[in-house]
This record gives structure tokens, sequence and C-alpha cells, in this order.
């Protein structure tokens, strides 16, 4: 069981200053060029691992997972959701990030529509509409969630242990045969370039000038973007 002890499930990956808070990423850029190989060791490794976990695994998403916790939260077996939970990506609106590892999960479990609207608008969506569009397997009220969970564990557990490592074996490769693992591995390719554009370099100087959170940042741009010829869009 996957879950959290605070307000949130998961805030996602730190936004900051890359030399104090990733100085990887500043070291590998001067011997490599880019970040490339520092970020891959950070978004995509972690998530490999948790992929690779040969047992069931369950989510337990209480209040906000957003930004690289979506992986987390998304990426188990079972995701068990409060009332209360929502998922976001805010980075793409708000820090100019392609959402890399983070885009594979919504694919797979909406559809290619569904997944383009919740990545491009940074698109914040609710336990129940999560539900609706198959992120989650169930939404119960926050004071059962570590009961239900529990109670599908145990459930699971029932069954031989082989057995369930064969299936989840089995629904994994699957999953594989249809290149889940080589996207996983290829995500990081383009955000490591898309970091060091000049588009991308100037929203970020511009959210840390503002001294906002991506989500915030996000916000900003979708009410901007309402404004504009009456909220027309092209």
């Amino acid at each position: 069981i996957l879950k959290a002890n605070g307000k949130g499930f998961c805030s996602g990956h730190a936004i900051g200053n890359n030399a104090v808070d990733y100085p990887e990423f500043v070291e590998g850029a001067k011997v490599m060029g880019t970040p490339w190989k520092p970020q891959t060791d950070l978004f995509v490794k972690p998530i490999l691992n948790l992929w690779e976990f040969s047992k069931p695994t369950i989510a337990q998403v209480h209040g906000y997972c957003v930004g690289g916790g979506t992986h987390y939260g998304l990426t188990t077996d079972i995701v068990i959701a409060a009332e209360d939970a929502y998922f976001s990506y805010p980075p793409l609106q708000g820090f100019g990030m392609p959402s890399g590892e983070c885009s594979i999960e919504p694919w797979i479990f909406m559809n290619w529509r569904r997944a383009a609207y919740y990545l491009y608008l940074a698109e914040v969506i609710d336990a129940r509409r999560a539900l609706e569009v198959g992120l989650v397997n169930e939404v119960v009220p926050r004071d059962q969630l570590d009961a239900r969970v529990e109670a599908i564990a145990r459930h699971i557990a029932q069954a031989p242990l082989t057995t369930l490592l064969a299936t989840k074996a089995n629904l994994k490769r699957a999953w594989e045969l249809m290149g889940m693992r080589v996207h996983w591995q290829s995500s990081n390719d383009l955000v490591a370039l898309a970091s060091i554009s000049k588009d991308v370099q100037q929203l970020i100087q511009t959210v840390f000038k503002d001294k906002v959170l991506p989500s915030e940042q996000a916000r900003r741009q979708a009410a901007a973007a309402a404004q504009t010829d009456g909220g027309a869009t092209a």
C-alpha cells in the first residue's frame, strides 16, 4: 500500500533553484551539455522501480496528487481515492515542463483526447471525475479510506503468492508489449530538450520572478486566455 500521512498524497517534485534543489542537474549539464542523465535518474528510474515491484500494489490517495506525484498515485495496480482527492499536472501550463513520464498514465487509463485535454489545460480532476474516466478504482469517504484499502489488500492476499506474482507479471507484459516501458524510458529525452529551450526558460524566469507556484501560474494563464477575444480560442 502506497499512502501518505499529510494533507495530501504527493505534491510532486520541488520547484526551485536547480543549483540548490537539484545540484546534480547543474553538474550533469556542465559535463554533458544537458541534465538528461540526472533527470533520468530522478524522474524515470524510481517509477520503473515501482512498475517492476513484483507484488500487487495499491495507491491510497487523499487530498492533492499533482505534478510528479501523479505517477506514484496512478502507476500502482489499484487506486482507491478519498472523496477529497484530486489530480492535476500544473507544470505544463505553469512551469513550461512537458509532462514526460507523467504523460503516460493518462493516455493508458483514459484515452487520447481525454489525456490531451487533461495535460494541455493543466486540468484539475476531482475524485468523482477520476473514477468516471478510469484513473481510479473506487472513491470512498475520507474517514473510510484506511479501512477500505486494508480490506482490499487482505482480500488480494488470500490468493497464493505465486498466483499473484504470475498474474501481475502477465498484466505488465501486455502493457510492455505495447511499449509502455520504452515510452517511460524515452519520455525524459523530450523533457531534457524542452527544459533548455528559450520559451520554456522565459516562463520559468517569470514564475521565479513572481514567486508563484506552477498551479497558480496555470490558473493565471487560463484566466488570461478566457479574457482574450471574449474567451474564444483558436
